[in-house]
This record gives structure tokens, sequence and C-alpha cells, in this order.
């Protein structure tokens, strides 16, 4: 039991006790800053049910908490708030118990297992900042899963089929002579892209013709000769044309193995692959299921419906009157394939950007008229949209930017700053090459997974590698920071030990941190925000710079105080370590 959930069944045991009331909640919150005490409890919410002076009630309420809770050393009352001031023995036993565990803050493994989906890319083109936020929200959160006590399978569906795949297909067939990701020294991924963006330029251009010659603007992008070969050869892909499917694979794999390199620059992995050119026939015998137990309904053109008006939303196309699949008939598919392939998952979570929070709440209520229990446990992680200085990104248009060369100019940032401030100078070349990528993709990551996952980002590189403030590096300088202390205490023979019996107030603030992250865990994975993580993190490393900057570790006045600032350092270091790794983040050892 956590010790907030002892103070509110205590609470309302004096209320019962005291005034004979039975309060059905204890409304908690940590005190604040300016007052003395550890935790608050409010009484204002109590005068519902108990009738009297609020600051009255706060006295007798908290006399009694001190004289039937050890833990409870002294209290104060201000107006409506009773301030519980919590005895330094709680906090000590506290440490005793988490000092040597290194799982501290993660919960064993237990019931149904969760999938989260995230990535997703088309194969047309190479990921890019869009991808990143995506990529890294995803990770996150199927680490934050796991570690609050769930199987967690990572997954992503490759967009690998359709007219965008043909336009890139067509346009080297027409355009590039030959060419591979050996014989230009691209990657794959960005090879393909850049025919991606030669179809469109071609394009462009077949329609200006057209349209001088008196066509319309919808005439010339119909008629253009390109997009009716990229139809084409859409259509002969699906008839299993041996050329077609060929070139089809060639071309993909060389996108695949891009894909692969950019994932593992950027510390994300996965579990499973699904592609759509194996799903997207999925669906329609669950359309059919469907219709004989009245969740969909057929129209006279052959079409099939279902009906969500009562709901609140529209009716939704799931079949063509021709019997061809929409998306929503994939994705209908592809989510019950998935439970299929893994009978222990109870839920899903679909990493997918805010423009697509209407087609989700669609999905998951026909899931949930389809009758399936896993169907009440899906979630949709949408994010908004990453934008830079420089304005919106146009991926036809080639003004994308890159994921790799993103990853590739976050370690040239960190690199032009800590020349600047002079932090590497003790450094040879390969180990500084080395941390300026830790230190570039952890201000990368960070700056974007602080942010709550709903809100737009302007993503600004240099901002995000700042050694002050809201920032990785600052974190990660502070993690280094506590690495060199535990190096000195070592080299000098002081081992970490925590025999003490009294904490001085920044030792106590710093344990009350510590105490708060398993928590913070719990909260971050119910609401499926690596944010909290992030910001928890922030301010912790506050405290213990606070606490670095007010006390004496290292020259404290007695061995044993040194012994006990050593170890609280220490398992400060690993929290941070901990929480970072739930956000993907490296953290060096020296800085």
């Amino acid at each position: 039991m956590q010790f907030q959930d002892i103070i509110e069944k205590e609470v309302k045991i004096a209320a019962r006790e005291l005034y004979k009331a039975e309060l059905e909640t204890v409304e908690i919150q940590p005190t604040r800053k300016d007052f003395e005490g550890d935790i608050t409890v409010v009484v204002f919410s109590m005068l519902r049910t108990i009738k009297g002076n609020p600051v009255q009630i706060g006295e007798k309420i908290g006399q009694y908490l001190v004289e039937n809770r050890p833990e409870i050393a002294n209290f104060n009352v201000v107006k409506g708030f009773l301030n519980l001031v919590v005895a330094d023995a709680y906090y000590l036993d506290f440490f005793k118990e988490i000092q040597h565990k290194n799982d501290f803050g993660r919960q064993a493994e237990s019931g149904k297992a969760v999938m989260v989906e995230y990535s997703s890319p088309n194969t047309n083109k190479p990921l890019h900042l869009g991808h990143v936020r995506n990529n890294l929200l995803g990770y996150s959160v199927a680490e934050i899963l796991k570690a609050s006590g769930k199987k967690v399978y990572k997954t992503q569906i490759i967009n690998d089929r359709g007219i965008h795949i043909c336009k890139s297909m067509l346009a080297w067939k027409k355009f590039g002579h030959g060419e591979t990701p050996e014989s230009t020294g691209l990657k794959g991924d960005k090879l393909v892209g850049n025919y991606y963006v030669k179809f469109d330029k071609a394009y462009k251009e077949e329609q200006s013709y057209l349209i001088a010659q008196g066509k319309t603007k919808e005439e010339a992008e119909k008629r253009a000769p390109l997009i009716l070969e990229a139809q084409d050869m859409l259509l002969k892909w699906e008839a299993g044309d041996t050329e077609t499917v060929a070139l089809w694979e060639k071309m993909n794999n060389w996108v695949y193995s891009g894909f692969e390199e950019t994932y593992k620059n950027m510390g994300v992995d996965f579990d499973s692959y699904y592609y759509e050119s194996n799903t997207y026939l999925l669906g329609k015998d669950n359309i059919e299921e469907g219709l004989k137990k009245g969740v969909f309904y057929k129209k006279d053109d052959g079409s099939v419906w279902c009906d969500l008006t009562d709901e609140g939303l529209d009716e939704k196309l799931v079949l063509r009157s021709d019997g061809t699949a929409v998306y929503m008939t994939q994705d209908i598919g592809t989510a019950i394939q998935r439970v299929k392939d893994h009978p222990d998952v109870g839920g899903m979570i679909y990493t997918v950007g805010n423009e697509q929070d209407y087609h989700f709440k669609v999905l998951f209520l026909i899931l949930k008229k389809l009758g399936f229990d896993w169907a009440q446990h899906l979630s949709h992680l949408s994010y908004g949209m990453v934008d830079l200085p420089s304005g919106k990104m146009k991926s036809r248009e080639g003004t994308v930017v890159d994921a790799d060369d993103l990853i590739a100019e976050m370690a040239a940032t960190a690199k032009s700053i800590s020349t600047e401030l002079g932090k590497l100078e003790a450094y040879n070349k390969t180990e500084k090459e080395k941390l300026y990528k830790v230190i570039g993709l952890g201000a990368l990551k960070y700056y974007i997974l602080k942010v709550d996952p709903k809100k737009r980002i302007l993503f600004n590189p240099e901002e995000s590698v700042d050694f002050q403030g809201n920032t990785g590096p600052f974190i990660q300088y502070t993690y280094a920071r506590i690495q060199s202390i535990l190096r000195t205490a070592k080299e000098t023979g002081v081992s970490p030990d925590i025999s003490q019996k009294t904490l001085h107030p920044k030792e106590k603030e710093l344990l009350k941190m510590l105490a708060a992250y398993p928590d913070t865990i719990q909260l971050a994975a119910e609401n499926l925000s690596p944010a909290l993580i992030a910001n928890y993190t922030y301010d912790l490393v506050k405290e213990f710079n606070s606490f670095y900057q007010q006390v004496s570790i290292l020259g404290a006045d007695t061995a044993s105080a040194i012994s006990f600032r050593v170890a609280l350092s220490q398992k400060t270091g690993e929290v941070i370590a901990s929480s970072f790794a739930l956000l993907g983040i490296d953290v060096p050892e020296r800085m």
C-alpha cells in the first residue's frame, strides 16, 4: 500500500472516530514548497460531510494522526490545509528498502499483453521528422508500459503497396538507368525517395503541358501519361505480374534495409512486422460475419456500411459496391489477425498523428460492436505535428527533414555547442564523436518527449542542445556529475552507506522525489505520456542540483554523512538512468 493510501485510510478513520462521519474520498497533495510539511490533506473538501471550522477540524485530525501513526512527526494547519510532517525514520526505512533494488520503480509483469504499433511508414521515401516523433513516442510508451508491469509487443504495419509506391517504381524504371544503392552510395530508402520526388516533378510538367493544350487542371491531373502508367502498374501488381512484382520486391528491399539503419541510429526496435501487401485483403470475412450479426447493412448498390449515428458519428463505408476493401476494412482485419497471432494480447495502442482521430474512433467502435473483448482496451496515441522554424514539410517536393540528416545535424549541433563551452576538452577524437551523438540524440528525444503528445511542437535544434534548463543535455550533465562524485568517493575509500538517523532538509526533499518514481511510471502508463517521465526526471535533477549546491557531499562533517550522501547520489543517478531509458535516451559516464 502506498503511503498516501495509508494516510487516506487513517484520515477516514479519524473522521469516523472524531466526528462520526464517513468520508467517501480524501483529497491529498504534496505540500507546497513555502510551507512546512511533506503531505497535505485538503480539509475544505471534507466540509460537505463534516460541519465546522476547517482549521479546528484540521487541528483535531492532525493530532489524531500524530498520536496514531509513527510516520507522522508533526503537523500544521494553514486555513483549510492540513500539512503533515513525515518522520525522517519513514524516509530512511524507504531508502534502506530501495538502495540495492536495481529495478526500483518497475513492477513485475502481470495481466494481458499490450501491442503497441508505431512507425508504420510508406516504402516510397525515407523516414522524416514526423516519423521521428512517432517512433520516439511509440517506443517510449512501450518501455513505460513494460515498466508498469505489462507484457508488450512492439509492432508496425509497413505501407508497401498502392499508387504512391508505384510512382517511385515507375520513375526509377523510366529515369533510373539501373541505379542501385551500391552504385550511388545512397541508402536504399533515400534512393527510392529521390524517384518519388522525380515522379512528382515530371508529373507536374505533364500537367502544365496539358493545361497549355486547353485541358482543365482536373483533366490534366487525371490524363497525364505518367499517372495513367502508374495506375496501370498498380493493376499489374495486383494481378501478380512477374516483372512488376520483381521490381516492387527489389525496391522495397532497398527501403527496408535503409529503414533498419535509421531505426538502429534512432535507438528503436520492433518485435514483429506487418505488411499492407499481406493485410490489404483482410477484413472482408469479418464484414460478412458483421452483416449476419446486424452490425453492418448493405445498400442497394451492394456497398456495405456501418451506421454509427446513434453514437454521434456518421455512417461508415466498410466495403465498396464492387466488393473491394477500404482502409477501415483492412484495419478491422489486421487488428483481429494480430490477436490471432498473439492470443495473450488484451489491448492495442496505435501511435498515429491526430489527423486520424476520427478514423480510430470509428475503428474502435466497430470492433466493439463485433463483440471482441479486447476492443474495450484499444487506444489511439494521438500526437500533433512537428514544425521547424523554416515551415511545414512536403515529401513530394523533397522538402522533408530526413530523419538520418536530422540525427547527424543534432550531433553536429552538440559538437558546436560543446566546443564553444569547452565542455569536452579532456576527450580524444573518438570519445568526442561518440559523445556528440549521445548528447545530440538525447537532446532531440528529450525535446520531443517532454511535450504532451497531443500538442504541436516547434522543434529548434539549437535550443534543444542547451546545457541549462529543461533539456536532455542538462540532465545528462547532472548524471555525469553524479558519476564523477562516485568515482572520487571510490578513489578515497568511501562506501555508500545509509546508517545515519536524521536527515538534512535537502536530503529529505531528494528522497521524496525518489519515492515518487514508481507512481510516476504508473501515471505515465495510464496516460500514455512520456512527458510525465521526462518532466519528473527534470524535477529530480533540479532537486539533486539544489542538494549538491546546499550541502557538502564528500566534505560533510562526519564519515556517516559522507557515506549517506554518496549512497543518495548513487541512487539518484540510477533513477535518472532508469527514467531516461524509458525515453530511449543514453546517459554518459563522463561529460
